[in-house]
């Protein structure tokens, strides 16, 4: 199938889950994985309407958002390294990954000094498990009011990867788990985290059934390389 034939079923699936639980899919934002994918494939999804687009490395970034339409949404969605903070700043709108305290203090310098005030969600490593980054719920817990008061960026949300599961049911334990985080770290600290970044390609329907708002999909977008 086309790139467009394939955006379009991602959108039928994405209505359906909202349908399904209960939401309105004005709720959910389709993040159009383009890693990996030149500026003219990657046309073919704005061509079909697609305008938010994910990258999870800064030097793909630098190749594409320069000559792609000026109005697109882009969010870095890779590891953050510090020293790759102002450029990642400097190019995309939305930052997904920040994955530890130190990490955040930085990211809220540097923003500071370039009279920026990004938004950015924090990562959260949900499984606990060592090959990932991302802050542990309780470590969470314990840096959120220091966070919270950082002035120089904007904390919408948390962002997750689950740990790898045979099917898309059973990743729902960890989607819960991180939904019910971001409503614990709201009501404590009386604080809007309005945004969800969880599911990709193989689970996003049962993410946006438990509470996710922006979905991250490339593969069944794009196709394999």
């Amino acid at each position: 199938m086309s790139v467009a034939e394939n955006l379009a079923e991602i959108k039928g699936r994405v209505s359906e889950a909202c349908r399904r639980s209960g939401r309105d899919e004005s709720e959910v934002s389709l993040i159009a994985v383009s890693k990996t994918w030149p500026a003219e494939h990657v046309q073919k999804a704005v061509d079909a309407g697609q305008n938010v687009f994910g990258e999870n490395k800064l030097q793909e970034g630098q190749d594409k958002i320069p000559v792609m339409d000026s109005d697109l949404e882009w969010h870095y969605i890779g590891g953050l390294q510090r020293n790759k903070v102002r450029k990642v700043l400097g190019l995309f709108h939305v930052v997904h990954s920040l994955d530890n305290l130190k990490l955040v203090k930085y990211t809220d310098g540097v923003a500071k000094d370039m009279g920026i005030n990004p938004r950015v969600l924090l990562q959260v490593n949900i499984g606990e498990e060592e090959s990932k980054g991302g802050f542990s719920a309780d470590q969470l817990r314990e840096n959120f009011a220091e966070i919270s008061k950082l002035e120089n960026i904007t904390v919408v949300g948390l962002m997750c990867i689950p740990p790898a599961v045979a099917e898309p049911e059973l990743a729902r334990v960890w989607f819960k788990k991180v939904s019910d985080l971001r409503d614990e770290l709201q009501q404590l600290h009386e604080i809007s985290l309005p945004e969800l970044s969880m599911g990709m390609s193989g689970d996003f329907e049962v993410a946006i059934e438990e509470g996710s708002t922006m979905v991250r999909v490339g593969t069944s977008i794009f196709g394999t390389r």
